[in-house]
């Protein structure tokens, strides 16, 4: 029998990690390699070296691989690239996404097509890619698992939100595209699931703080009568992609403080 601490360990594996350089993203890559694994981190460039340093300072391996997310030749190339230098992903954790607000009845074609992209159409490259990587591994991991994907889904896989369509399109895919693939590999030792934030202080929802009306109405249905943190994020994470969540598969747990309960 493993003891609590054995089964939330990621000791010896390694983790791709998308959106990693702020944000949620950022404190979910932290946790991962606070709880053991070393870490891979897709960026458009290797300037911003924060989440990099951050990682090493605990001791663990990062990596970065440039990509980017809304060029899908970029992105075709990724995963070859790793998997040629020797790595063994373990773990995928898709949290690289933009927004764009306009009026439905004005939104352009081209926010709408950058937004589906990134936020859906990337996800699905990776976890195709990094997915059939994890097929063709032996299930050493513990628990006798092949692999962990973990997407970032959103409220708005459940809500429509207010001049984001295409955002709600998106991450309503994401949380469709996570079911679809736990039915394919959950039974081949590959659980995916999706965190779904809710209301988070950064730099993404910047235009919601910053209107008065709209922050307090968003305060104000919080039960935990706060904005979020991306430090709220890292427990979830670690379950997601260790033994622990074993038999959690097809899930999207939302982190909002309480918000869909309301």
């Amino acid at each position: 029998m493993n003891s609590i601490q054995q089964l939330f360990s990621l000791e010896g594996q390694t983790a791709l990690v998308t959106g990693g350089t702020r944000g949620i993203g950022q404190a979910m890559a932290l946790a991962l390699a606070e709880a053991g694994a070393d870490i891979l981190l897709v960026q458009r460039d290797a300037s911003n070296q924060t989440t990099k340093t951050a990682i090493e300072s605990l001791g663990r391996k990062a990596t970065i691989y440039t990509a980017d997310l809304s060029s899908p030749p970029s992105l075709s190339t990724l995963v070859p690239t790793i998997l040629a230098d020797g790595h063994r992903i373990s773990i995928l954790l898709n949290c690289g996404g933009i927004q764009r607000r306009h009026p439905a009845h004005e939104f352009p074609s081209a926010d709408w097509d950058a937004v589906l992209q990134v936020n859906l159409s990337a996800v699905f490259t990776l976890c195709r890619d990094v997915g059939a990587h994890m097929l063709a591994q032996p299930a050493r991991l513990p628990g006798a698992r092949r692999g962990a994907v973990v997407n970032v889904a959103s409220l708005l896989s459940f809500q429509g939100g207010i001049t984001v369509p295409a955002y709600a399109a998106s991450k309503g895919g994401v949380a469709q595209l996570t079911k679809a693939l736990s039915n394919e590999w959950a039974g081949k030792g590959i659980s995916v699931n999706a965190i779904a934030p809710g209301y988070v202080a950064t730099e993404m929802n910047a235009a919601l703080m910053e209107d008065p009306e709209r922050a307090a109405g968003i305060l104000a249905r919080i039960p935990a009568g706060r904005w979020g943190a991306p430090e709220d994020f890292k427990g979830a994470v670690v379950y997601l992609a260790s033994q622990a969540s074993a038999y959690v598969s097809g899930e999207v747990l939302t982190v909002d403080g309480g918000w869909m309960g309301r």
